[in-house]
């Protein structure tokens, strides 16, 4: 999977800053030749490798038959494609593979920074080779977090009335996939996005977070479980134990729009 998802970063890079055709698919989202291309080369690679293995991508037909196997690939072709519309560093090629319904292995890819991020089950996660794990903060005040900044402008329903949320370093990238692989390595101490997610928006990271000693959960705090009939998350939290059951209390009690 390394190498498959390796070799795609390379497709990106031709594309990257250059000429290609891009359009909207529908509800303001943006998709480019290059996503295409990358997700049809990966399909073709790691299912020639693992036929048995079922198929679920941002850019392929969502098919229940293609998913119906004990262990699936889940792939994001370009997580971040309004980053690479713009030509910033912050999009991500994703891999997966989801055993009834828990990501066992995972790969995030900066093709453009060279940022390697990896995990397999029970192994440890990787950047470049190298063990990872979350920051140690327990600390809500000045912590480093990504996210939207509107998510922290008003006290969060679960905290006392009017108490505000401390100082803290907010930045966001585009893609959700990079954000929880830089809390992963601790460059950040965490991330929250309280908008719907797709799986493979999030399964690569989410064992990647894990084996990097983190927690990752919906905003209530529950488990995320992948591949199922509808493959979408409600909401993410990924932070160290102790910053995550913080982040948690305080927006438990958000009701998100069509929840």
């Amino acid at each position: 999977m390394e190498q498959a998802v390796r070799d795609a970063g390379e497709i990106a890079r031709k594309y990257y800053r250059g000429s290609y055709r891009k359009w909207d698919k529908g509800g303001g989202q943006p998709v480019t030749e290059c996503d295409l291309a990358i997700d049809k080369f990966l399909c073709e690679r790691l299912r020639a490798a693992r036929p048995d293995y079922g198929w679920l991508s941002e850019e392929t037909e969502d098919d229940l038959q293609q998913r119906n196997a004990p262990t699936v690939f889940v792939v994001d072709p370009i997580d971040g494609t309004v980053a690479f519309l713009k030509g910033r560093p912050h999009f991500t090629i994703c891999a997966a593979t989801v055993t009834d319904g828990k990501p066992v292995v995972g790969a995030v890819y900066n093709p453009i920074t060279g940022e390697f991020f990896s995990a397999i089950s029970d192994a440890g996660a990787k950047l470049n080779g190298k063990t990872i794990h979350v920051s140690q903060r327990e600390e809500l005040e000045g912590c480093r977090i990504l996210g939207p900044s509107a998510t922290f402008v008003n006290p969060p329903p679960s905290i006392a009335p009017h108490t505000p949320w401390p100082a803290m370093h907010v930045e966001t990238r585009s893609s959700i996939a990079y954000r929880l692989a830089l809390v992963a390595c601790g460059a950040f101490d965490a991330t929250v996005a309280l908008s719907a997610k797709h799986d493979w928006d999030l399964a690569a990271g989410d064992v990647i977070i894990k084996e990097a000693g983190g927690q990752i959960s919906t905003h209530t705090g529950a488990s995320l479980e992948y591949n199922g009939h509808d493959p979408v998350q409600p909401s993410v939290i990924a932070a160290g134990p102790v910053l995550h059951r913080q982040l948690i209390m305080g927006v438990k009690d958000i009701k998100l729009p069509g929840r």
